[in-house]
């Protein structure tokens, strides 16, 4: 992503400098260069400030008293010996990508579970409804297992992959067959429906967690990112206005004059931090968005569902 915005910001400058042609004696007679520099620098002073100070107030969030740690431990490992329950293993998998991935496994497993259990002679509407929350169940939970083979965490792909099981629309469904269809389940199917519900409901604090360790994860990179360019940054706006000429720049490649593309790369390089700043808030917005609920609600068009009605 950082690498896109770099060439769509140089392409652009170096476009608009050859296709406006007063663009050079324009930089020559004004002093934009030394004013734009300027700028940068202190752009940049103020962004690497900024994150550093975001950093540590996150960071702080997670330092403690011993009791607090002590809580959150607790927390942590009843909820992992929940998961063990549900996916009917001693020890839950103790990776993120493969932790997700057994709860979405066991949840299509209940879903053929639950589908099986329905003879030809059931209530054409209850047939109807399994079948639609089974085959979206079954059919996504093999598509999103496949995104997380192999996916190691702190890469965008765990979480990327997690988001697109759509467990709102599973656990909704889910439900209302549990409310409506009870007395028709037998014995086999209803226990098959109250695995499946329980199995996505662990799903959704799993994802949300993982997400925020994930967000944890990429601001301590975003922070070393911005320091290290940074200092290019700082090196190359401050070179500019110190050391740079622009009225005896005279190098020419290839017969083309290239100031403008001197002055292009450098501004190109003094924005490296604010680029990836943008990248970085462009991510974890789109994770955001997609995240904003937690539960049975449903704030997105999904195209892989059927649309449930409540009325009988």
């Amino acid at each position: 992503m950082v690498g896109i915005l770099l060439g769509i910001v140089f392409g652009t400058l170096v476009s608009v400098g050859y296709l406006y042609d007063p663009a050079e004696s324009t930089i020559r007679t004004s002093d934009s260069v030394d004013t734009l520099f300027q700028g940068l620098l202190t752009a940049t002073i103020t962004v690497v400030t900024l994150v550093l100070a975001v950093n540590q107030l996150v960071l702080s969030q997670e330092l403690g008293a011993v009791k607090d740690q002590r809580k959150r431990m607790e927390g942590a490992m009843e909820f992992r010996k929940d998961v063990a329950d549900v996916i009917q293993t001693p020890v839950s998998p103790s990776r993120p990508a493969q932790f997700l991935r057994a709860l979405i496994d066991v949840s299509g497993q209940h879903a053929e579970e639950l589908r099986n259990s329905i003879p030809n002679t059931a209530n054409e509407e209850l047939r109807r409804e399994v079948e639609d929350i089974t085959d979206s169940l079954i059919g996504n939970a093999d598509q999103v297992s496949k995104g997380l083979d192999n996916a190691r965490f702190g890469e965008f792909d765990v979480v990327s992959s997690a988001l697109n099981f759509n467990y709102s629309w599973k656990i909704f469904a889910a439900r209302r067959i549990h409310e409506r269809y009870s007395d028709e389940l037998d014995k086999t199917g209803t226990e098959a429906l109250e695995q499946l519900i329980e199995a996505l409901q662990l799903f959704g604090p799993a994802r949300e967690h993982f997400k925020t360790l994930y967000f944890q994860w990429e601001l301590i990179n975003l922070s070393r990112r911005i320091l290290v360019a940074s200092i290019l940054s700082l090196l190359v706006a401050g070179g500019m206005v110190i050391f740079f000429n622009d009225a005896t720049y005279s190098v020419v490649i290839f017969d083309v004059k290239t100031l403008v593309v001197a002055v292009a790369a450098a501004a190109t390089i003094s924005l490296v931090p604010f680029l990836i700043l943008l990248a970085y808030v462009m991510r974890i917005a789109t994770v955001a968005k997609r995240t904003l609920s937690i539960g049975p609600f449903i704030l997105r068009e999904t195209e892989d569902v059927t649309e449930v009605e409540w009325n009988h």
